[in-house]
């Protein structure tokens, strides 16, 4: 039961992950700050990332280890949901370029060694 419920909140992030790429292919800076509608799918997205990456950590402590910037991305997901008022549109944007791909690659592999664990 344990690494079932794990493995949801990991494939939730997977899918909230891929959905901010999805949003954002072949986008623009310029594009993703003249559409608010657009920000706000993104934004929604890593706050479901940063709560299930939390929600994971309190099944398996361990993630937090495997994870690069693993604080940061649930303190990302805070200030999105606290701080929107001080969201910088130019710092989402480069989160969604450069980090998103390290912490899918990161949650993938994790998922995997879970998958092959169960075999």
């Amino acid at each position: 039961m344990k690494q079932r419920d794990l493995r949801k909140y990991l494939y939730d992030l997977i899918a909230a992950a891929e959905l901010i790429q999805k949003f954002l292919s072949g986008k623009t800076l310029d594009d993703y700050l003249n559409d608010s509608l657009l920000r706000s799918g993104v934004e929604r997205q890593f706050e479901i990332i940063g709560e299930a990456l939390r929600q994971a950590s309190e099944v398996d402590r361990s993630i937090s280890e495997r994870i690069t910037g693993f604080r940061r991305v649930i303190d990302f997901r805070n200030q999105l949901i606290h701080g929107y008022m001080i969201v910088r549109n130019e710092i989402v944007w480069a989160v969604a370029e450069n980090d998103l791909p390290v912490l899918i690659a990161e949650v993938q592999r994790f998922m995997d060694e879970l998958n092959s664990d169960q075999n």
